[in-house]
């Protein structure tokens, strides 16, 4: 894909929709789904990763997902990018 028709304007922006997406899908699985341990884990690795980020990085990626949140349609969703910051140790 080159660059003029890429889906995502930057790398950043890409990585934290598939960052957002796995974590909402974990948040939401039951334990049919997902064993909640497991999900615990996942979600654990997600905040570790977050909080080793530079400040210069965490400002990017916060910009992203603000983004997101206003460009969201789903209210759940859009309250969980809302979320997501606090939640993940931004």
């Amino acid at each position: 894909m080159s660059d003029t028709t890429a889906a995502y304007p930057s790398l950043v922006h890409a990585l934290a929709e598939v960052v957002v997406d796995l974590t909402w899908f974990i948040e939401g699985a039951d334990d049919e789904r997902m064993d909640q341990d497991d999900a615990v884990k996942a979600l654990e690795g997600v905040a570790a990763v977050m909080g080793q980020l530079s400040a210069g990085q965490r400002g990017e990626l916060l910009a992203v997902i603000e983004g997101m949140a206003g460009a969201e349609t789903d209210p759940r969703r859009r309250a969980f990018l809302r979320d997501f910051p606090e939640g993940f140790g931004l």
